[in-house]
């Protein structure tokens, strides 16, 4: 394995927690009657509208992130199988079924095995 797809393997794991750990923060909609008349959430640290909107900033971003890595290690996957297919090995050639013989007509035109009614 590369340095590349180590390190980005390792992002990916890491940013796979991330966005498991914040999902599991968010709060829903209606999580509580109190919070909808400002119960106490204009001492918060992230303002009157709280962590809200910079937890879903995030959640996005690292979503993001997810998918882009996930779509370099495909990228990454592709090159490796492309190149195996270079290195000499030899290419397994897929069996080719026979025809079938071709039936010739009756010289007769009617089969002389069957009775005529």
């Amino acid at each position: 394995m590369s340095t590349v797809e180590t390190v980005m393997v390792m992002l990916l794991v890491i940013d796979a927690l991330a966005l498991v750990a914040l999902v599991m923060l968010q709060q829903g909609k209606g999580a509580d009657v109190g919070a909808a008349f400002g119960s106490g959430s204009s001492n918060t640290v992230f303002g009157s509208a709280g962590g809200a909107s910079f937890i879903t900033r995030l959640t996005v971003w690292l979503a993001v992130g997810f998918f882009a890595i996930s779509f370099g290690l495909a990228y990454i996957a592709k090159q490796k199988a492309e190149d195996l297919g270079t290195l000499g090995l030899p290419v397994i050639q897929q069996a080719v079924e026979p025809a079938l013989p071709e039936l010739t007509p009756d010289p007769e035109g009617v089969d002389s095995d069957i009775p005529d009614l």
